[in-house]
């Protein structure tokens, strides 16, 4: 069977694992990597893919190259820009999170893969966990009942230098926005996966510590479409950070799982064992192998592009509450 040929779009750090994955896959080899500094995709060439060339230019990598999956792993504000160059040259596409960090964007970049038909795959690998796999199959059997709450701790600490390593960092034109739009849109992705759409969002958020002009800290109240509430507090600010937590309630149960597993598994008129799960570190593995399926099968990707504007569409709903001060509904 012919190899998928890959490359990659951007050196930072998300960018060696998906060479990783690209690299451990039997069905894929890494064809070329790109990075607006030539010197680093040469470096990252000869250190991880010998055999591939390197380009500071993405469409001249697009047209010269035959590729069949490019990721994509520049900051998020340039996503689009570069998966709808992809897509006009016939090329799959596999984005980093978050899908990008605009609403005509998301749409723009979906419709261009749709119209060159093209997959697009957005990486979000919270979902492949156990743990939050067990959970949203409780709820969809009726474990819970009706569900009451559905909440999001996403506490995480990054320093002064990490928001210095880049300069992109921490800004709204190529970030999006800070500690939700960067570290906590996983989060937020996988609880509204789990519990369901969000309805709408009333929101405070701030940069509280750090010197950028983004939130490093935000508090949300939540409403989903099927009249649950949540709360979701993210943070990049808080030392030491602390576990990613999910607590989903309702009238028959309750499950909370953390980023070591399920804390609690706990229903009304049953015994049922705590699921035992692993800690698991396969994530972008499974994407890229996923990608390669979807387009051996021909079909859509773990998840694609309109499942994974759906965490950007509650965020910059989000945002748009604390300029406002006013309850967001969210239009999916």
């Amino acid at each position: 069977m012919k190899k998928m040929r890959c490359a990659i779009v951007g050196t930072g750090v998300i960018s060696k694992l998906h060479v990783q994955a690209i690299s451990d896959h039997p069905e894929a080899e890494l064809v070329a990597i790109c990075d607006i500094d030539l010197q680093k995709a040469e470096e990252w060439v000869r250190e991880f893919a010998p055999k591939a060339s390197a380009y500071s230019n993405h469409k001249e990598m697009f047209e010269k190259e035959d590729i069949d999956i490019a990721s994509i792993c520049v900051p998020s504000g340039l996503h689009a820009d570069v998966a709808i160059s992809a897509a006009e040259a016939g090329i799959h596409v596999l984005c980093e999170k978050p899908l990008d960090i605009r609403r005509d964007k998301m749409a723009q970049m979906i419709e261009t893969c749709r119209n060159h038909n093209v997959k697009l795959g957005c990486v979000y690998q919270r979902r492949t966990l156990s743990s939050a796999i067990l959970t949203r199959q409780a709820i969809q059997e009726g474990k819970l009942g009706k569900l009451v709450l559905g909440d999001a701790y996403l506490k995480y600490y990054r320093s002064p230098e990490y928001f210095q390593s880049a300069g992109w960092r921490g800004t709204w034109e190529l970030d999006g926005g800070g500690a939700l739009m960067n570290q906590g849109v996983h989060g937020i992705d996988l609880i509204q996966w789990m519990v369901g759409d969000i309805e709408s969002v009333f929101a405070y958020a701030a940069p509280l510590v750090r010197d950028i002009e983004v939130e490093d800290t935000a508090v949300v109240v939540v409403k989903y479409k099927n009249d649950a509430f949540g709360v979701i507090q993210g943070t990049t600010s808080v030392y030491p950070g602390q576990e990613t937590r999910f607590e989903i309630h309702g009238e028959k149960g309750s499950i909370i799982f953390g980023d070591s597993g399920i804390k609690q598994w706990k229903f009304l008129e049953s015994d049922e064992p705590i699921p035992q799960t692993e800690k698991e570190d396969k994530g972008h593995y499974l994407f890229v192998d996923d990608m390669i399926k979807a387009v051996r099968e021909n079909r859509e990707p773990l998840v694609s592009g309109e499942e994974a504007r759906k965490a950007v569409d509650v965020i910059l709903a989000i945002y748009e509450s604390v300029k406002t001060g006013k309850e967001i509904k969210i239009n999916h």
